[in-house]
């Protein structure tokens, strides 16, 4: 068993190109951020949860007024795949597993990473606001928005206690944290891990345990849990070098954990087991055609990827990976965020 190895000069220019698009992202964000955290100061909204109305700060901006949130009447009587488009700023909705755009979620600034609950809520990492967005099955306004201390990644369902984990960048300097909020209610729990310095993906397993994956300060993987009941984090070695940080999630056996592997490509998913501080590799899904999924998400045998590289969403078979078997979202500028919110 070893831990992580350092990626060659060929693996570090994929690494950085990969990272210099995230500081562009996180870059183009900032006007908003700044103008959000103006009106936090104004209307004294802070850190946790606020129901709707909200105030006009989470509202749309002036430039996105002319294009409206919408849903077909149906839509809330089906299964949903909600497609964040980082480029657009747009949540598309799609039938699931069809594929036929049912809706599109407007306002967001720079979406991110998604999650569901038990009832078919769906929370949207709305990262250059620091919002988790939350909003019903087939719904175009949001019911709930959770405000963090800095850009928002994703999120993540505690299973077993229905506690909400949000991932997010630090307020100003540092490494990232998460917040956790004791059944999706109230004013969170705030974590740092010890290893990981720039955060990029959340995810529990079936006991309630939650995982983190990101990047020390050199660039290079690491990965950290949280235990159930636990206060603090650990870092955690698989056994399996993985590139750039992919999603986190449980699928039913195993920890699934991504693996970007960006312009070199394919992308691919493993399985490990977890005990105690270290991760040993159960199985490989390899995504054909792929070379830059962000988050997926795993709907028993099948696994549904966002992949910035075509761009697209692509169904895949699971476990056993290989060439996909469906494609949609064509007119997708760059999806990076997936989940399915089932009726």
């Amino acid at each position: 068993m070893h831990g992580p190895r350092r990626p060659s000069i060929i693996v570090t220019y994929a690494i950085v190109f990969d990272w210099s698009i995230r500081m562009r992202l996180a870059a183009s964000a900032t006007y908003s951020l700044g103008i959000a955290a103006a009106l936090s100061l104004l209307t004294g909204c802070g850190n946790g949860a606020s129901t709707l109305p909200p105030a006009s700060s989470d509202r749309p901006s002036a430039g996105a007024a002319a294009r409206t949130s919408w849903m077909a009447p149906d839509a809330k009587s089906m299964d949903l795949l909600y497609v964040s488009d980082l480029n657009n700023g747009d949540v598309n909705v799609y039938s699931y597993p069809r594929g036929r755009l049912e809706g599109t979620l407007t306002g967001f600034s720079a979406p991110h990473y998604e999650c569901v609950d038990k009832a078919g809520n769906v929370f949207i990492a709305n990262g250059g606001k620091k919002q988790l967005v939350e909003y019903a099955h087939g719904g175009t306004s949001p019911i709930k928005i959770y405000h963090e201390p800095g850009f928002t990644h994703g999120c993540a369902i505690d299973p077993t206690t229905g506690n909400l984990a949000v991932l997010h960048d630090p307020p100003t300097s540092g490494p990232g944290g998460f917040s956790i909020y004791t059944h999706a209610k109230g004013k969170p729990a705030e974590y740092t891990t010890p290893n990981v310095f720039r955060v990029y993906f959340i995810g529990y397993d079936n006991q309630g345990n939650l995982f983190v994956d990101g990047t020390d300060m050199h660039v290079a993987f690491e990965f950290a849990e949280l235990p159930a009941g636990s206060k603090t984090a650990n870092a955690v070695t698989l056994n399996q070098s993985i590139v750039l940080p992919g999603a986190i999630q449980w699928d039913g056996q195993h920890l699934a954990v991504g693996d970007q592997v960006s312009i070199s490509g394919p992308s691919k998913i493993y399985e490990f087991t977890i005990s105690g501080s270290s991760g040993t590799l159960a199985g490989t899904t390899p995504l054909a055609n792929s070379c830059d999924v962000l988050q997926f998400w795993i709907d028993q045998k099948r696994v549904v990827a966002s992949n910035v590289c075509s761009p697209n969403v692509m169904y895949f078979n699971y476990p056993g990976g290989g060439s996909a078997t469906k494609m949609i979202g064509q007119s997708l500028s760059e999806p990076v965020g997936v989940t399915i919110s089932h009726k």
